[in-house]
């Protein structure tokens, strides 16, 4: 057990044997200090008992610092601070112990079974089958793929979901663009539809329908044709994107259709459910759904007087199909124009007897990508928004997965093209990534390989400790990124541990011949610190090469 474990798990017991509380994992935190006089950890344990004890957090603090004392071998020396925070400092050898540690695990350093199993739905991207993704699209992409991953890392039982919304007007007019472009392509009179398609991916798949059908097309009924072409070009548009989220390395688990949704009736069974219920009431010649009572603004109409649905109730049975098939909680990923959406949706699912509290929504923000300073909005082949794949052949997978992670998704993002193309330690991939490819360049010139040692009682310098702190609490980052479902944690998490990585190279000789045992510990740490960067690299879906050229700017 690493000592963070241990103490964390010390400190518990002793709130639970000497306070009768039994405290959760919020309650009792450590954390590193910024500055290392004020110890190795800290916790702010004693200020949060203050209020169920009322006492002070000073007198509370020197208790457990004495039941510490008494009961952890590896703590060296403990201070009393400020209001009550109490700071530990850790014999050298406890918290070099983690290299085995991190050895061992390999692949698997960082995983938890925080989410003890509970049954995770992501749902994101979700893009209309009518046209390419584009860098709208590429940021949730990104965030939902990246915390599927770290949701799994944390165990959690996450599923990834795209729901493609192919039941609408939209695909309509889909049919309506491409009926149009094949009469304009045999010289006929043609019109394109006012909310209609476009771009120049319409004007591909009608060549490739005629390409295969010829005149086909026009030599039945209108209504006919364009029903079969919005089929058609539905098909062509989504396989467009499933190969589009590959490149972009998301992978989907399950792929359901409101089309699909709405011919197994689902639609009209959640309609009526709600109506039995004594949720709904017509007015207008409308059916409308009790929204107010549960929360939200106004009530929402569910069935319009034509007797077409709103767009608000294939959603409703679609949230609900979900819940029925046993997920524990549901996360949407949804555009920042979508908020208003959030307490109709929630009320529904209250209303309908799941618990939706539950039921979170995570709002992406707008990404302004700009280069030299000035906004760039349009693809410099197309003239139209810039598209995913577009993005990635421009600046690289990675540049194009990292970036998009580094900040919140709920904070607007400047995306710098420039300086994500750039070879310099400026840019955070490259500066992560030179770190990782330094260390294997180190690891592959040893004329040892990195082993697991009974102690690394040499490895006791500030730059050795801080690097050694660093990768012992990635398992602790990963749960909290989870928690959050913020992988922007990760990245963070990466750009310092290269950080103290690149500052323990630059002051400790690793390959010293004059002093081996120093160099086998080293060279361990070195490797501890490999398979951590490597394995939060993968969390955010970066590479993590093992040869670079070094930019000469450097």
């Amino acid at each position: 057990m690493k000592v963070e474990e241990k103490l964390i798990t010390t400190l518990k017991r002793i709130v639970t044997d000497k306070y009768g509380i039994d405290p959760d994992d919020r309650m009792v935190m450590i954390e590193i200090p910024k500055d290392n006089a004020n110890g190795d950890y800290s916790t702010n344990l004693a200020m949060r008992l203050t209020k169920l004890l009322r006492r002070r957090p000073q007198e509370i603090a020197a208790e457990i610092k004495e039941e510490i004392l008494s009961r952890l071998s590896e703590v060296e020396n403990i201070e009393i601070a400020g209001p009550g925070f109490i700071n530990f400092w850790i014999r050298k050898d406890a918290i070099a112990n983690v290299i085995n540690n991190v050895i061992a695990q390999g692949d698997n350093y960082g995983h938890s079974n925080t989410g003890k199993g509970v049954k995770y739905l992501e749902e994101y991207v979700s893009a209309n089958p009518t046209g390419p993704l584009h860098c709208g699209h590429a940021r949730g992409a990104v965030w939902g793929d990246s915390c599927a991953r770290i949701l799994k890392a944390a165990g959690y039982d996450a599923t990834r979901e795209y729901y493609i919304n192919d039941a609408g007007a939209q695909i309509h007019n889909l049919g309506l663009s491409l009926y149009a472009r094949i009469r304009e392509h045999f010289g006929l009179n043609f019109t394109l539809p006012e909310d209609g398609y476009h771009g120049p991916d319409v004007i591909e798949i009608a060549k490739e329908i005629i390409d295969d059908s010829n005149d086909y097309y026009l030599t039945i009924p209108e209504e006919e044709a364009v029903e079969k072409l919005a089929e058609i070009g539905r098909n062509m548009e989504l396989e467009r994107i499933k190969k589009d989220l590959r490149y972009y390395g998301c992978e989907f688990d399950s792929w359901i259709s409101e089309k699909w949704i709405v011919s197994q009736g689902m639609v009209d069974a959640v309609v009526a459910e709600m109506t039995a219920k004594g949720l709904t009431y017509e007015q207008d010649d409308a059916l409308w759904f009790k929204a107010t009572e549960y929360g939200d603004e106004k009530d929402r109409v569910l069935r319009k007087s034509n007797g077409l649905y709103t767009y608000l109730t294939p959603d409703i049975a679609n949230h609900k199909y979900k819940y029925d098939r046993g997920y524990e909680v549901l996360v949407n990923i949804w555009g920042a124009d979508h908020h208003g959406y959030i307490p109709r949706m929630k009320a529904a699912m209250k209303a309908l007897g799941y618990n939706s509290d539950n039921l979170l929504i995570d709002l992406c923000q707008m990404v302004r990508m700009v280069e030299n300073g000035v906004e760039v909005k349009m693809s410099k082949r197309t003239g139209n928004a810039i598209t995913l794949r577009e993005l990635i052949d421009d600046i690289g997978l990675d540049a194009a997965r990292y970036f998009f992670l580094s900040k919140a998704l709920d904070s607007h993002l400047e995306f710098d093209l420039g300086l994500a193309r750039s070879q310099t330690n400026d840019n955070p991939v490259y500066y992560a990534q030179y770190a990782y490819a330094r260390i294997c360049s180190v690891l592959r010139q040893a004329e040892t390989k990195p082993q697991p040692k009974d102690s690394f009682s040499l490895l006791t310098t500030a730059k050795e400790i801080d690097l050694l702190k660093h990768v012992s609490s990635f398992p602790d980052v990963v749960a909290d990124a989870a928690i959050s479902r913020a992988p922007n944690l990760i990245c963070n998490y990466v750009q310092k541990l290269a950080s103290y990585f690149h500052s323990f190279y630059g002051s400790c000789k690793v390959n010293d011949k004059d002093n081996p045992e120093l160099s086998a510990e080293r060279l361990a740490l070195l490797e501890a610190t490999r398979i951590t960067l490597k394995n939060a690299l993968y969390l955010l879906g970066v590479s993590a090469p093992e040869k670079m050229v070094k930019s000469e700017s450097e």
